[in-house]
């Protein structure tokens, strides 16, 4: 994340080094009081035996979309710096998955935008998962949880 640009979205395969991304978030004016993040891992399936979890996503579509959601956060609270990585491919369980992180002067805005950036994520970002595993091949569902987790900041649309 450049100075320049202090909000950033990167989709990519490879893994990332969570102690760059957070470091690139205090690149700033030493202003940052507060830096929050999350690191979402692939989760295994006990009753299934998840195998891997294959993500595809529609390039520039998907960026445009994490865009507009940290613009969003941006809106509601007075950030100073945010990113977010998401990886595509074939992951195995226990492999990291998302990073979300958010540099504000105060730590209210900082967790909460974080938490607002992730359920949003997790309702508007298009990404498509297949899970291999026990039972073979199968395409995961949205999870009516995560659309109540993001229904409580408001305006579904995070508008």
């Amino acid at each position: 994340m450049a100075a320049a640009n202090r909000f950033s979205v990167t989709i990519q395969a490879a893994d990332f080094d969570i102690a760059a991304l957070q470091a690139a978030l205090l690149a700033g004016s030493a202003a940052e009081g507060a830096v929050a993040t999350f690191t979402g891992y692939v989760r295994q399936n006990t009753q299934q035996g998840l195998r891997t979890l294959e993500l595809e996503h529609y390039p520039g579509m998907t960026e445009a979309s994490i865009r507009a959601i940290v613009h969003d956060a941006q809106q509601r609270w007075p950030l100073l710096a945010a990113g977010v990585v998401h990886r595509i491919g074939r992951l195995a369980p226990g492999d990291p998955i998302v990073w979300v992180g958010v540099a504000a002067a105060h730590r209210e805005a900082a967790f909460s935008a974080c938490e607002f950036i992730m359920d949003f994520l997790k309702t508007r970002a298009p990404f498509w998962k297949k899970e291999t595993d026990a039972r073979g091949e199968q395409w995961v569902a949205a999870r009516d949880v995560d659309s109540q987790r993001a229904a409580r900041w408001g305006d579904e649309s995070g508008s």
